[in-house]
């Protein structure tokens, strides 16, 4: 079973988080594929920016706020 580590980018409402995480490949079955505790951070990151409480997204992930570019 090999692993590595990557960056996932949750988007919601006006912020965008990085969330770094491991992807698990295994020869058997589907791959590669989170672990149980990087899925719960990923949707815990994504209900703090849904809520706006970004202290507590920032516990997991660097938190961006996107702003609009004028055109």
């Amino acid at each position: 079973m090999k692993s590595k580590r990557t960056t996932k980018l949750v988007h919601e409402g006006e912020y965008a988080a990085e969330v770094d995480v491991q992807l698990i490949d295994s020869p058997e079955g589907w791959g590669p594929y989170l672990s149980l505790d990087d899925a719960r951070k990923l949707d815990q990151v994504r209900d703090a920016l849904r809520r706006g409480d970004l202290k507590q997204a920032s516990k997991f992930a660097r938190v961006y706020r996107l702003m609009p570019i004028p055109a």
